[in-house]
Parts: C-alpha cells; sequence; structure tokens
C-alpha cells in the first residue's frame, strides 16, 4: 500500500506541474505536450485509485480515456504541424 500512495502522490505532482506549465508554457508545443501528460497523469490517478479501492470497474475507463487521450494527442500533433508529415 506504500507503494501505492507514493505513487499517486508522484501522479498528483505531475499533474500539477503540468498544469503551471500549460497556463506558463511560451509556445502552443509545451502546451500541447503538457496536456498530454496531464492526461495521463490523471488517467494513471484514476487507475491507481481504482486498484486501492479494488475496483475492476475502473479497467474499462482507464481504457477508454487512453485510447482518447491517444487520438486527441495525434490530432492535436496534426494541427500544430498545420497538416505537414
Amino acid at each position: 500500500m506504500i507503494g501505492l500512495d507514493v505513487a499517486l502522490v508522484a501522479c498528483g505532482f505531475a499533474s500539477v506541474l503540468s498544469a503551471y506549465r500549460i497556463v506558463v508554457g511560451p509556445t502552443p508545443a509545451d502546451r500541447a505536450v503538457a496536456s498530454d501528460l496531464l492526461t495521463f497523469a490523471l488517467v494513471a490517478l484514476v487507475a491507481l485509485i481504482g486498484v486501492r479501492a479494488g475496483s475492476t470497474a475502473t479497467l474499462d475507463l482507464v481504457l477508454v480515456a487512453t485510447l482518447v487521450a491517444f487520438l486527441s494527442s495525434v490530432s492535436l500533433a496534426r494541427a500544430l504541424t498545420r497538416g505537414w508529415r
């Protein structure tokens, strides 16, 4: 249980730092990377809370959220490069 608590604190700290980078980030690329980090840190928090609570239903939520986050990362990268490959 101590490992879960440490992981929860680390994910919370990463979420705070990435939220700060979203607000202060000097370029849109910095904000995009920080939003990806924030999304995946929040998904990790949900997964860790589900493990700590012993809930198996959170696996479905984490799976769907991860797929949506991946697709949003790809579309945001495409938007930042303005369609260039």
